[in-house]
């Protein structure tokens, strides 16, 4: 096998993101790379000839990690692996590294030199951070959407008996105070959705909050197409879905309920299941027109309760809900590529939309 030419190496080591810094036996500094040069900001002329002490936090950080590279108990001899320290960027400011690196010998066994390869730990721990947001964003969206979806629904279906009883005449307050409650809810809701927006792009704007400080622009974006906009006209109730046989399933009772409330107000017949597995006993032993359903259940989720719908009973329309934000695990994704037609893509629903899903998927 021919010897890789120098060149290459000397390229890898150029290029590399990590921090490459090599000394000669007296630590003057006789490489430096891009990496270091963008993680520490000195310019090659700034350190090469001098000392590595000047980049390390102190000369006792440097002498530890030469001490550790001739430490057998630490490592093997004459190398460290991934040995924690810290460097002091061009501004002042120190970066937390792990450094791995070896002691370099000439053909005679002398020491001439070192070498090592540093990995910023500060970047490792922000992208850490980040991934740790994106879990709790996606975490708290889930929570706090399904209480939002009931407190969204029964306010629907209060405004709709507080309008049966009373004149609108009558009741303009309190209808207003409905309307406003519903607002500030939705207001909620965009802030949650923006949260879990940001953590899954890892991309947002700022805003200053004090001097010198600022935080997370989370001001409020369009609500998506399916949200209901309060001052929209309510649709009356009526009898679209008198006649229909439904199952709503979710894990959530207060969101399950609330659905119940809302086909019922159509006059649909509904059964509630508190599971995926639920659902399917009550499948196998009762008649209906269609499954609304929610995507994440702790035994069987949405998706496979789809699949087994489709298997048994391949003409009963099935509609996905979802308190995420977006799609994570591409649940809706694979449901629609295998034949999924009707779907929700998030929670708080809008009843009235609920109710024109359930009647269209149903021939209504």
């Amino acid at each position: 096998m021919p010897e890789l030419p120098l060149i290459y190496f000397e390229k890898l080591l150029e290029d590399s993101p990590d921090i490459v810094i090599a000394v000669d036996v007296a630590g003057e500094v006789i490489f430096y790379n891009e990496g270091a040069r963008t993680a520490l900001g000195y310019s090659s002329a700034e350190v090469l000839g001098g000392h590595v002490g000047q980049v390390y936090g102190s000369i006792e950080e440097a002498r530890a990690v030469m001490h550790a590279m001739r430490d057998p108990t630490l490592d093997a001899a004459g190398k460290v692996r991934t040995f924690r320290t810290t460097l002091r960027a061009h501004d002042g400011s120190l970066v937390p590294v792990a450094i791995s690196g070896c002691l370099i010998h000439d053909e005679q066994g002398a020491e001439i030199g070192s070498i090592g390869f540093a990995k910023d730990l500060a970047e490792i721990h922000r992208l850490d951070q980040l991934a740790t947001l994106e879990e709790i964003a996606i975490s708290v969206a889930h929570e706090v959407n399904n209480p939002l979806a009931a407190i969204l629904n029964n306010l629907e279906l209060l405004t709709r008996d507080v309008l049966r009883i009373a004149p609108e005449a009558d009741c303009a307050i309190e209808i207003e105070r409905l309307e406003s409650i519903s607002g500030s809810v939705r207001k909620i809701q965009n802030i949650v959705n923006r949260l879990t927006e940001m953590a899954g792009t890892r991309e947002y704007d700022t805003r200053e909050y004090l001097p010198g400080t600022r935080m997370a622009d989370l001001s409020e974006r369009p609500l998506p197409a399916a949200a209901t906009n309060p001052g929209s006209p309510r649709p009356e109730p009526g009898q679209r879905l008198a006649g229909l046989h439904v199952l709503a399933v979710d894990d959530d009772l207060a969101v399950l309920h609330s659905v119940r409330d809302v086909l019922m107000a159509e006059h649909a017949e509904v059964e509630t299941a508190g599971n995926g597995s639920e659902a399917c006993e009550k499948l196998k032993h009762g008649h209906f027109d269609i499954v609304v359903s929610d995507v994440v259940m702790p035994d069987l989720d949405g998706y496979e309760l789809f699949r087994h719908v489709r298997e048994h009973w391949p003409a009963m329309p099935v509609i996905l809900m979802t308190a995420f934000f977006y799609d994570r695990d591409h649940v809706l994704k694979r449901s629609k590529l295998e034949g999924l037609d009707g779907v929700l893509f998030k929670k708080p629903l809008d009843p009235g939309r609920l109710i024109e899903l359930v009647a269209a998927r149903c021939g209504r």
